[in-house]
């Protein structure tokens, strides 16, 4: 029998103002001992010595996330304001009928004069009607557009080249299409490059043909990522979780994302999943998707559980609850299909914990 919702809310009452008033005084001793340890001398040489840090020795230029001239974020208030153009730019007003975000592509050095500069039929229209004959939506062309506009600097004999790339391992036009709109920076590498990354995951983990394109197609963005984040959270799946070569595979192919988790946080999850929550190798194998949800959610909704007396992923046992479904859908879906509560009690939960 595991407890009604009005008995939980009576046991967690009592406690919810002391909880207040604990964190409270937790917070203020907190600040007076940043205040008290950090000057602003200090704190800015922590940015300077960030910043200072000497590039990795065996990074090479294929191990960048994207070319140097996608431009970065800048911190500050832009300086460069597209939204000052647009009555006098048809080409900033068509790309905003598109649902183009000019701020944040005006937040990326160079990136504003770059796009003002464009001419609509001469240098977008025709990038646009490629992707539609690839089989890309025009509705995702403002999150194309947003994430990559340098796309408007390759030439099209370029992007069709890249394109038969894909079709000559075998993509699908589906697969080649769901590629090019979540990760528009792909059509920036060079087949030789993506060869080179395709190649280094079939290698590394011994797939076959179909469970490389299908590992490329679930997560896009993995293959032009950073081989150096790749090969450290690979590192610590393998050496620090202890998934043998045959787990691994199997694992990256189901959720290729976990490969772009840092390891810190895939060490942490790792360990409330395997440890706290009970899940064995195998079981953690056919619910990878809890290594990929954030660890305080995990806490939150099994420790919720718990306190219902449904906290139970044996499938040979009662009252089971299917790992995954854990992490599945916002907090209400989670409260009302998985823990069979009302959302009342949880958050009177979430606030007494």
């Amino acid at each position: 029998m595991f407890a009604s919702a009005r008995a939980i809310r009576n046991i967690l009452k009592p406690l919810q103002n002391a909880t207040k008033l604990r964190t409270n005084a937790q917070e203020v001793r907190h600040i007076q001992d940043v205040r008290s340890q950090q000057s602003p001398s200090n704190r800015q040489l922590v940015g300077q010595t960030k910043d200072l840090e000497p590039p990795d020795p065996n990074s090479t230029p294929s191990d960048l996330d994207a070319p140097p001239e996608f431009g970065q974020r800048e911190a500050h208030v832009p300086t460069f304001n597209l939204a000052a153009h647009v009555n006098n730019s048809n080409t900033l007003q068509q790309l905003l009928s598109l649902g183009v975000d000019l701020h944040s592509i005006e937040r990326r050095k160079g990136l504003g004069q770059f796009v003002l500069e464009l001419e609509f039929d001469k240098n977008v229209k025709p990038v646009l009607t490629f992707l539609v004959d690839q089989g890309v939506s025009p509705s995702d062309f403002g999150q194309i557009i947003s994430k990559n506009p340098l796309l408007f600097k390759v030439d099209l004999d370029v992007l069709q080249t890249r394109v038969e790339y894909l079709k000559s391992k075998n993509f699908t036009d589906e697969a080649r299409s769901r590629i090019l709109t979540q990760n528009p920076y792909w059509l920036m590498f060079s087949t030789r490059r993506v060869d080179r990354r395709l190649g280094f995951f079939q290698k590394e983990f011994r797939l076959s043909g179909s469970e490389l394109r299908l590992l490329a197609t679930r997560e896009p963005n993995v293959i032009t990522y950073s081989m150096e984040s790749i090969r450290k959270s690979i590192f610590t799946l393998r050496e620090e979780m202890g998934f043998d070569g045959k787990e691994l595979s199997h694992l990256v192919v189901k959720k290729p994302r976990l490969m772009m988790i840092p390891p810190d946080d895939l060490v942490e999850r790792f360990s409330y999943v395997h440890n706290t929550m009970g899940l064995s190798h195998s079981a953690i194998l056919q619910n990878p998707e809890l290594l990929a949800s954030r660890e305080f959610r995990l806490r939150e909704r099994h420790e919720f559980l718990q306190l219902l007396g449904r906290a139970q992923y044996d499938p040979k046992k009662d009252l089971y609850v299917a790992p995954k479904t854990i992490v599945l859908g916002n907090n209400f879906y989670f409260v009302r299909n998985v823990a069979k509560s009302d959302t009342q009690t949880f958050d009177l939960f979430l606030k007494t914990r």
